[in-house]
């Protein structure tokens, strides 16, 4: 499935007829939800305190290295600050992430409370955010022209991109710019981005031929974006993404694998794991390329393919999508907290990365990154992990599962309600569409067993009313793109043909149960 984004942007999408009743919906979600409107008055004042800290003491001052951010446009709540120059047999990356442990007093107000919320979470209308304003989008933003306090990361790299050594340490440093991909791409398209910006390019492209090589995946996905126009409205817009978004996010990977390598050797840390594909997925997805016409030779692992497939074509799209199904059971390894074994257990790599990989990146928005990155900042100062970092170890998986799982449903549910606002008065309309997902034999049964059982708990009434029914002969449940508005829904119909543009008619748009519905023409 493709990701679904919150940015504001010009009003150039698709503009919904009426606005209040979607602020209405999405309000009336976080209420089910349970999802905080604001920050209770003892966090609010303990980080208005932090934030006015002096937080330069014992620090390495690192003001003199020219740090840019990248990121989406109007984003205050920088984590990442970047710097890449060449060096003997290779590069030198330098990774300066914003540094929360200053500003977050252990067992305290705000501690608990961003213990409570985990993460980040971003609707349409606004933005939950992990940690009070004054610090996610002020004293600890690595925003430009201000010193800030971070944890700077040092990674050489040989000529093929490879980690030879990489180390973290405390640092003052001063971001000189804050760009959006946009802007980035933009420059190296025109060949004027400077050296630094060129060699994200080419260290990009090495860490993404070491990925392949390693047998990692990254997935060239189109995104659905909820956009924010500035007169208060909303619209959708399928966008692929661009090529230095994937240069970027080779830093950060390669930041956490160098991560996971310390915290393996010290014996302490938490791992982000992701289990291989099922081979029973695998054979699926195969039989995929097969209906949609792409060669697929059997030396060729399903990493190398997709990197030969461009998500502009429907069909590589539609299996791009489909690929996404190998993603699955994503969940966190810790190690040598407080009462458990020192020394990372055997198995825990990143099936998608292909390697062993800790979250380290992310920390005003993720709460697991603060732990991982004082692992790393205590063990290479040759430092005791403090205590209550391993005291927090243990119970991390369970509070990052239940506050992600938390994220993705607020964040499909919010573009749920946008895309049947969009829709909204066009039940029966005919659109253009691609189908790009077909439900499996397995699936069919389960959703066949579901609405029988739900039939029979009614008293054997009609068993076709609902979304859960059994459907007649040779009706199967699937996903369309629709062209213009930019929504992905479920559709029904006959023989559903994977990859092919089709027609659909609308049978349901409603802003009040999230909820829009196509069958095939």
């Amino acid at each position: 499935m493709p990701s679904r984004n919150l940015r504001v942007a010009p009003a150039t999408a698709p503009v919904l007829p009426a606005v209040d009743p979607v602020l209405s919906a999405l309000a009336s979600l976080r209420a089910e939800m349970e999802i905080p409107a604001e920050f209770p008055r003892p966090v609010l004042d303990e980080a208005s305190e932090a934030a006015r800290r002096d937080v330069s003491g014992g620090r390495r001052d690192l003001r003199d290295v020219p740090f840019v951010t990248i990121d989406p446009p109007g984003s205050m709540d920088l984590d990442q600050a970047v710097h890449l120059e060449r060096a003997p047999g290779g590069y030198l990356v330098r990774y300066a992430i914003a540094d929360l442990a200053p500003f977050v007093t252990p067992g305290g107000p705000l501690d608990a409370e961003v213990n409570e919320r985990g993460m980040t979470l971003y609707g349409p209308d606004e933005r939950t955010p992990l940690h009070p304003a004054v610090l996610s989008e002020a004293a600890a933003s690595l925003l430009p022209d201000a010193v800030r306090a971070a944890a700077v990361w040092h990674v050489t790299l040989d000529e093929r991109g490879e980690i030879a050594d990489a180390r973290v340490e405390r640092a003052l440093v001063r971001s000189t710019a804050r760009l959006t991909y946009a802007e980035v791409q933009a420059r190296l398209d025109a060949g004027d981005a400077g050296q630094m910006l060129d060699l994200l390019r080419e260290v990009g492209l090495l860490r993404e031929a070491r990925e392949r090589e390693r047998g990692g995946v990254s997935l060239n996905v189109p995104e659905q974006d909820v956009v924010a126009h500035e007169d208060g409205s909303f619209g959708l817009e399928f966008r692929s993404t661009l090529p230095v978004e994937g240069w970027n996010a080779q830093i950060s990977l390669l930041t956490g694998i160098a991560a996971a390598r310390i915290m393996r050797s010290g014996g302490v840390g938490i791992f982000r794991t992701l289990p291989a594909a099922d081979p029973r997925d695998l054979a699926r997805l195969r039989r995929t390329a097969g209906a949609l016409g792409i060669d697929w030779p059997q030396h060729l692992s399903y990493g190398e393919l997709l990197a030969t497939l461009d998500s502009a074509t429907s069909r590589h799209a539609a299996f791009l999508n489909e690929a996404t199904s190998l993603f699955r059971g994503a969940s966190y390894a810790p190690f040598g907290g407080t009462g458990q074994p020192a020394g990372a257990p055997d198995d825990v790599a990143h099936a998608a990365i292909a390697a062993e990989y800790a979250h380290v990146t992310a920390p005003l928005r993720r709460l697991v990154d603060r732990y991982g990155t004082e692992i790393c900042l205590a063990l290479c100062a040759r430092q005791d992990v403090p205590t209550w970092v391993r005291d927090a170890l243990p119970g991390l998986p369970r509070t990052m599962a239940r506050t992600g799982q938390r994220a993705g449903s607020y964040e499909r549910a919010s573009v749920d309600v946008v895309e049947a606002a969009l829709l909204a008065g066009r039940v029966g309309e005919m659109f253009d569409a691609v189908v790009v997902d077909v439900e499996n034999d397995e699936e069919r049964r389960r959703r066949a067993a579901k609405g029988a059982e739900k039939a029979a708990r009614a008293g054997g009434g009609s068993t076709s009313a609902g979304p859960d029914a059994p459907d007649g002969p040779g009706v199967v449940r699937g996903q369309v793109v629709i062209v213009e508005p930019a929504v992905r829904a479920s559709v029904e119909g006959v023989d559903l043909p994977l990859g092919d543009p089709v027609r659909v008619r609308l049978l349901e748009a409603s802003i009040e149960r999230r909820r829009v519905d196509f069958e095939l023409a």
